[in-house]
């Protein structure tokens, strides 16, 4: 399969030396919605986390530069002699992610959970079970000379009734090594876009992660991200299959997951919840900000499949409702032909206030892709299958669509 070609939006952030610097700059709070919590305040949640269960899956150490026990520590940054960009984010995306998961077909429905994994009570009650809750220890190494040592693992716990915390059971525990991307795009700010090939069949799976800063009225400083898969079946004509789209805070350093997070956990299931009105998606847009990667034919030989997102120029575009699904927690996707034999996979989180952070990427039907990711009043990010170009970017609306 080709590589991918991307192009990346890079945020300023505050100093990397604090926890905080994982968020978009001060500027761009206003306009992140703040996250689904329960009725009661999450404010007054305690940060309390299980210890490990028994029927935990250890996590393998797939390359001598990361280890499965470091933690690792913003301060760290200030030892890497070479690339800074790559020890900033390394810092900003390793730690324990905890929330929830769920995923959609490609028409945007929630998919239920199997059946077998939903306790009797549910079933005797009627009640749809739609999310998963969700672990995902991430390890990158600042030192490393070549911006490929990450790894994360995605936790699936099974759903429990009530606060039955203690009895928190590990269902499927999945992880992924940077290495194994046909392309990965990385911004300082700890966002990251990444092109999954997945095997036998011809499927790419497309990730974008954004990160989010706390609202201004918060009263807790919470570091908070979504990451939205596309997954594309690459046959004669591409196809988006489905969506997986995980809603998650940071916890702390990385600790391999070596505890649950049962009911401590600030997040809540999201995916029976009010879909973003496709209104606030269509219109004349605007991006500012713009930070983008390029791959082309010949790889750097250093980097190779990996580069950072440098700033880039911002441009104007027309967002219709072709191929746009709502979402959710104020996200869309969308997936349609752009140009002769590519097409165009996007993401966008709406941040309220007539803008939004989105990542779009253009991917040939071979499986080369483009992608780029803004930062506006709205924020948007652009892929393909060949992945050519990664942009990320703040995006403003001009005007509202017809």
């Amino acid at each position: 399969m080709p590589l991918l070609s991307p192009q990346l939006l890079l945020l300023s952030l505050p100093d990397a030396h604090h926890h905080r610097a994982l968020l978009p700059p001060p500027a761009c709070a206003g306009f992140v919605p703040s996250s689904s919590c329960s009725p009661s305040s999450s404010s007054s949640l305690p940060s309390r986390r299980l210890t490990r269960s028994p029927a935990r899956t250890e996590l393998r150490v797939i390359s001598p530069e990361t280890s499965s026990t470091v933690v690792t520590e913003a301060a760290t940054i200030g030892e890497q002699p070479g690339n800074t960009t790559w020890a900033e984010f390394a810092a900003r995306v390793s730690g324990e992610w905890d929330g929830f998961g769920a995923e959609f077909t490609a028409g945007g429905d929630p998919v239920e959970l199997p059946e077998n994994v939903v306790p009797e009570a549910y079933r005797e009650w009627g009640v749809k079970v739609l999310d998963w809750q969700t672990q995902c220890p991430t390890l990158a190494d600042p030192s490393a000379r070549a911006p490929c040592a990450l790894h994360y693992r995605l936790v699936r716990l099974l759903p429990t009734v009530g606060c039955e915390a203690d009895a928190a059971t590990v269902h499927t525990s999945h992880q992924r090594h940077a290495a194994s991307a046909a392309a990965f795009a990385y911004a300082a700010a700890g966002s990251y876009v990444a092109a999954w090939p997945k095997g036998p069949a011809p499927v790419l799976e497309v990730e974008h992660c954004l990160v989010r800063s706390p609202d201004d009225d918060e009263e807790e400083e919470v570091v908070a991200r979504v990451r939205v898969v596309q997954t594309v079946a690459l046959g004669r004509e591409a196809r988006l299959r489905g969506l997986k789209v995980f809603s998650e805070q940071w916890y702390g350093p990385f600790r391999n997951g070596e505890q649950l997070g049962g009911c401590a956990v600030r997040e809540t299931g999201f995916a029976a919840g009010e879909k973003l009105d496709v209104s606030e998606v269509v219109g004349q847009w605007e991006t500012t900000n713009v930070a983008a990667a390029r791959f082309s034919g010949e790889l750097d030989p250093e980097t190779g499949k990996f580069a950072e997102l440098s700033p880039d120029e911002p441009s104007k575009l027309s967002r219709d409702a072709d191929g746009v699904v709502t979402l959710p927690k104020q996200l869309w996707s969308a997936f349609k032909a752009h140009g002769d034999g590519e097409f165009l996979c996007e993401v966008g989180w709406v941040l309220g206030g007539g803008s939004a952070v989105t990542s779009r990427c253009v991917v040939s039907k071979d499986g080369d892709v483009k992608a780029s990711v803004s930062d506006f009043p709205r924020i948007e990010i652009m892929f393909a299958l060949v992945l050519q170009e990664i942009a990320t970017a703040y995006e403003s609306r001009v005007s509202e669509g017809t």
